[in-house]
């Protein structure tokens, strides 16, 4: 549906007048505010004397360092971590957590150090400020590098401990309530930031009541008046539908009493923003949305969800393919109830939630519910988080909240790069979910659209970096297929397969995607620090000296090395030898420079050795020692797209600035002008002995116009055994004919010559030649 269309159907609501609907559902509230100190400390109840007294001395210290600071609305700017404060009071989290609150602010804004805090406070309260403390911009270019780093700092400080995130969430609540009096600019800057950060990790983490309200909150500030539409057209239905949610309600509870099963029966509404989302993905209008109510029900225990299961088809008729069991198999954030669509007594669709009271206290408060179950531990189990079946749920939702985070330091160990990092989060922070099997039936939850390639990261690395071919339910697959719930998945390895770049455009899990860049970043530094060797080392040959021992063992190697380090500007040999295999310091210059350090500690040149490597290579050519091509989709290796080289083809090899070694054609006049530019970075390159790859050229090829060209053209490449990647063509034919560019795959010069005769016994060629130089 367009915009247009939206405007249609909710223009006469929104011109009643501006009026802000409720925010949260109908049976639950936004978490409250505390507004002072004292309303705080009521909030508090939970927490021993000791705690207590801790926590006002945090609030003191908090105060004199806010002293004389306001917020953008003229308020004291220590009401905000006090209403902070309080929302991590409604979790019940402990006197270190609230503390933390109290002070999240103080070495961001106030100049206070982490040590002060350590020594006032202690160091599990001062760790938790700093996990909510920004970097300094200063140290950083622009601000969303700046912003980058600071999340990444912030996520991997909420991996180690999760109360980091609750207190950051409670921030970024409270800064979004009070967000009017914000600059219009910066207001939607940090809205759209929560939309597509904040709220996904508050669904991630089970934190479902406020995510549903921050996504009420950005969606006021972004679309003001789609809001205050679709708020007014909610408002209007609720009034026509007041009867049949009040009739069906009234239904269900008889039926459940006739029953004699004990139920809390409570209607919910959809979000605002829930009911614009679905008008977007579903191109509907608001009345063609039916499930804006619905109906949850609690109930003591979990065997009591599937008897009310019952209860409710007996009473109505189910929507087929609207059941689906998330206690068997839970969501990805830890979530469980039973849904079910039926059809009410107007006809109108109708959803039901069926859960026990944990699941209840999981689906609100996710990973928050860890505190609130404690509480009502402590509390005798008289509470709703009390109670011996809330033990059973509770640690199921730890679990798989624990499991994401500990995937956090999964990707960071493998992400150097912070924006990287950011990227790698936000797709795993979009929890739908598909679930499918191993051949041994353990289930597995992946992203909508995951491909067997995400599955077998999911399995282990190991796994998905010797991949080579999927069956999905006993078929063989595509390794691009997405999987769907219920799949059955194998994967097929092999020993010598590795990661293939084009994967990082299938999956869908940050793991695997980490995963893949990590290893052909690890593979690209090995083949350039190998490459690096083999070229320094007949360079010092040149200067008639060995390369010296990579042995620890050899102090005067070490020595030496550590020297020639020192002098290059690396770390350590290694990171030399990568340099010189990428083309950004040249093997000559280096092995001068060797020479000259092995020649002060007293090493001589030797004759015999002199000889093999003045005289030992191609005279042309600097000594650079021979690199092998065989074709093989490395990273630092490429073949030039200027003249496409294939085996047979005489080929010399360009060390580019850092974009390792280039490979052209003896006669590529691109080459010739790098050699007269730059001789120095020139080396010696030879095809490989045992070649299995396939390579590509192009071909110039002119073909009389007519009905059927191109597939009669097809045909004869294929009967050749070659293939066409990729085709251009002139935009108008001349003289009844016209001129094609093919980028075909060949094996070599012999199978090129061997498509070029089939090509020219084509009726349809008029002419046909390699394309040598683009």
């Amino acid at each position: 549906m367009g915009l247009r269309s939206l405007a249609a159907e909710l223009l006469p609501a929104a011109l009643q007048g501006l009026q802000r609907a409720p925010l949260a559902a109908m049976d639950s509230h936004p978490m409250a505010e505390a507004s002072s100190f004292a309303a705080l400390t009521d909030k508090l109840s939970y927490l021993g004397k000791a705690d207590l007294k801790q926590v006002r001395e945090a609030y003191k210290f908090a105060d004199e360092a806010h002293l004389g600071q306001f917020r953008a609305s003229g308020q004291p700017y220590i009401t905000h971590p006090i209403a902070v404060a309080g929302l991590c009071a409604d979790w019940k989290l402990d006197a270190t957590a609230i503390m933390a609150a109290l002070m999240h602010d103080t070495i961001e804004d106030q100049g206070v150090t982490k040590a002060e805090l350590i020594e006032r406070f202690g160091a599990p309260t001062a760790d938790l400020v700093d996990g909510l403390t920004k970097l300094d911009r200063l140290h950083f270019n622009t601000r969303e590098e700046s912003q980058a780093e600071s999340f990444r700092k912030m996520l991997l400080a909420m991996a180690r401990d999760v109360r980091v995130i609750l207190i950051k969430l409670a921030d970024r609540l409270h800064n979004m309530r009070t967000m009017q009096a914000m600059a219009p600019d910066k207001r939607m800057r940090i809205a759209r930031e929560t939309l597509e950060i904040y709220a996904p990790i508050a669904h991630r983490l089970g934190l479902n009541q406020m995510y549903r309200e921050l996504q009420e909150l950005c969606f006021e500030l972004l679309h003001p008046w789609r809001h205050s539409a679709l708020a007014k057209a909610v408002k209007r239905a609720r009034g026509h539908r007041r009867d049949i949610v009040e009739r069906v309600q009234r239904e269900v509870e008889k039926g459940f009493t006739a029953q004699k099963l004990k139920v809390h029966v409570s209607g919910r509404e959809k979000t605002i923003y829930s009911i614009y989302r679905k008008m977007r993905e579903k191109h509907a209008g608001f009345a063609q949305v039916s499930d804006i109510f619905g109906f949850r029900i609690v109930v003591p225990t979990l065997n009591d969800c599937y008897v009310a299961l019952g209860v409710l088809h007996q009473l109505y008729k189910p929507v087929p393919g609207r059941f689906k069991d998330y206690i068997a198999i839970p969501k990805a954030n830890g979530y469980q109830s039973l849904h079910t669509t039926l059809v009410s007594p107007l006809g109108t669709a109708v959803e039901f939630q069926m859960r026990t009271d944990t699941m209840h206290a999981v689906a609100e408060a996710g990973v928050a519910a860890h505190w609130l179950y404690k509480v009502g531990e402590k509390d005798g189990g008289n509470g709703k988080q009390g109670g011996k079946e809330n033990g059973k749920g509770m640690p199921d939702a730890q679990r798989l909240s624990t499991m994401w985070l500990q995937s956090l330091l999964d990707i960071q160990v493998e992400t150097r790069d912070a924006a990287e990092f950011l990227e790698h989060v936000k797709i795993d922070l979009y929890p739908d979910a598909v679930y499918v099997f191993t051949p041994r039936s353990k289930i597995l939850a992946l992203p909508r659209g995951a491909t067997p390639v995400d599955f077998a990261y999911a399995i282990h690395s190991d796994v998905g970096d010797h991949t080579v071919a999927a069956k999905v339910n006993g078929e063989p697959a595509a390794l691009r297929t997405e999987l769907k719930s219920g799949d059955v998945v194998e994967i097929i390895t092999a020993p010598g397969a590795r990661p293939n770049p084009g994967w990082l455009s299938l999956v869908r899990t940050g793991r695997a995607r980490s995963k893949i860049r990590h290893y052909l970043k690890t593979m690209e530094t090995e083949e350039s620090r190998a490459r690096g060797e083999k070229m320094l080392a007949p360079a010092l040959r040149a200067e008639g000296l060995q390369l010296p021992s990579a042995e620890p063992a050899d102090t005067v190697a070490a020595a030496l090395w550590h020297q020639l380090t020192r002098w290059s500007g690396n770390r350590h040999r290694g990171e030399l030898l990568v340099d010189i295999g990428l083309g950004r310091k040249i093997a000559v210059i280096v092995a001068k420079r060797a020479a000259q350090l092995m020649l002060e500690r007293g090493m001589r040149p030797d004759a015999l050795t002199l000889s093999l490597g003045r005289y030992g290579s191609d005279d042309t050519l600097p000594a650079q020692g021979v690199v092998f091509i065989d074709g093989s989709k490395g990273n630092s290796i490429q073949l030039a797209t200027c003249c496409r080289p294939i085996p047979g083809d005489q080929i010399v090899g360009y060390l580019g600035r850092g974009e390792g070694l280039l490979v052209h054609t003896a006669e590529c006049p691109t080459g010739k002008r790098l050699f007269e530019r730059d001789s120095e970075r020139w080396m010696h390159v030879e095809w490989a002995e045992d070649l299995s790859l396939s390579f590509d050229t192009s071909l110039y090829v002119l073909v009389r116009n007519g009905k059927g060209v191109l597939a009669q053209l097809a045909s004869a490449v294929s009967s050749a055994e070659a293939d066409i990647v990729h085709l251009d063509m002139d935009a108008e034919p001349v003289d009844d004919s016209i001129e094609l560019r093919l980028q075909i795959s060949v094996r070599d010069r012999v199978h090129l010559a061997d498509v070029l005769r089939t090509l020219r016994r084509s009726r349809v060629v008029a002419k046909v030649s390699r394309y040598r130089f683009n």
